[in-house]
Order: structure tokens, then sequence, then C-alpha cells
């Protein structure tokens, strides 16, 4: 017991994939795949926010 209402929000988040159009920028995506244009966001984030993330980042990336 408790299947149904699982199986049913999986049945809707499938129809929802299935059928709704996506405008997918194919050209951002390729460039984003391949590295070009690369954009730092950290210029975007308070400073506090980057302390709180900074253990997890990229030892190689500076």
């Amino acid at each position: 017991m408790g299947r149904g209402r699982a199986k049913a929000k999986q049945t809707k988040v499938a129809r929802d994939l299935k059928y709704r159009t996506h405008e997918t920028d194919f050209g951002a995506l390729a460039n984003e795949l391949h590295g070009e244009n690369h954009q730092d966001s950290t210029d975007e984030l308070e400073p506090e926010e980057l302390e709180k993330w900074s253990d997890y980042a990229d030892p190689r990336r500076d």
C-alpha cells in the first residue's frame, strides 16, 4: 500500500517530460560542452556564499 501515489507522480512527471515542448538553445549547449565562451559566474555571488562553498571548489582551477 502507498505505491499508488508514488506511481501517479512518476506517471505525471513522465507525461510532462514527454509532451512538454522545449525550446533548447543547441548553440549554447554545444559551447558549454566544448568549453567555449566560459564565463565565471562567481562574480555574481556574495562573498559569504563563495566562502560557504569554497571547500567544494576544484583545487586545479584557479
